[in-house]
């Protein structure tokens, strides 16, 4: 569990980069997923081809896996739209909702009795949220756009739950992110010709900044997560990756002089985000620990 935990953090810590790099690439949302997608699947099917990992699955899988594959892959595109549409700090911040969104589908989908203290934990979060930011009406689509790209987060994540009981985490991350890749390959030509770009083919800085993306905060990201996976709920995993807009804020004060946003509700918002994570690491442990067997 502890391991677990470990992994959990350190790819919620890379995850945090993900915003900051979204801003500094040139690229549309659109051309932006489609270039990390692509690095992604290429380097996976290497490395695991290399090391023995990637299994040869089922059709019937291979579409199953290919669904929560796109799913990811439209959670990006509304992420890094909210990015383009409002800036860093906004796009990582109605991230956060994502656990609220998954204290709802997952006892949908999972048909199990709502968690009363995971919506309540997740209330908080959204209390903190609330706190953070004044939300200003120029910045109405970057909001709108962040909400629906926590919604398909959550709905990823449940999915991909599922996932990781059944088949082995190299596998599935591979299909997810190359079938993702395949269907935003088929929508590209309807989405530029309603969002045209100026040019196909990324700058210097670009492929520098989609290299780290793909290799670092995806490849990297994603096989730490996905282990822990196995052996976390997707509820807790949702909740911890609410640090994910905290680190991704820093930065963006940082580097792009975002700290106008940085008032006394910031503090207090920052607080709850974090006292709801706290919670629900104790409780998740307190639980482990009554799970053990008695020596």
């Amino acid at each position: 569990m502890k391991k677990a935990f470990l992994q959990l953090h350190l790819s919620v810590f890379l995850a945090g980069f993900t915003g900051i790099l979204g801003k500094l690439i040139s690229l549309n949302e659109g051309m932006l997923v489609w270039y990390r997608l692509l690095i992604t699947a290429v380097t996976m099917y290497i490395l695991f081809r290399w090391q023995g990992k990637l299994k040869k699955l089922p059709m019937q899988a291979i579409l199953r896996i290919g669904g929560t594959g796109c799913i990811v892959m439209l959670h990006w595109i509304f992420f890094y739209g909210s990015i383009k549409y409002a800036n860093v700090s906004i796009g990582v911040v109605c991230f956060s909702l994502t656990s609220l969104f998954t204290a709802i589908f997952d006892p949908l989908i999972n048909r199990r009795r709502f968690d009363r203290i995971e919506v309540l934990l997740s209330m908080l979060t959204l209390a903190g949220i609330l706190l953070i930011f004044h939300f200003d009406t120029q910045y109405r689509t970057g909001i709108i756009l962040g909400i629906i790209s926590s919604m398909f987060c959550a709905l990823f994540t449940v999915f991909n739950k599922r996932l990781v009981v059944k088949y082995d985490t190299a596998s599935i991350t591979f299909y997810e992110l190359s079938i993702g890749f395949l269907g935003l390959s088929l929508l590209m030509p309807f989405y530029l010709s309603a969002f045209p770009v100026a040019s196909f083919l990324p700058s210097a800085m670009d492929t520098v900044y989609l290299l780290i993306l793909a290799w670092f905060c995806t490849v990297l990201m994603y096989s730490l997560s996905m282990h822990a996976l196995t052996k976390i709920s997707a509820f807790t995993v949702n909740l911890c990756f609410n640090l994910e807009p905290l680190y991704s804020i820093v930065l963006a004060f940082i580097i792009f002089q975002e700290n106008k946003l940085l008032q006394g509700g910031f503090y207090a918002g920052l607080g709850l985000i974090l006292l709801s994570v706290v919670l629900q690491m104790l409780r998740v442990l307190r639980q482990h620990r009554r799970s053990l067997p008695l020596a």
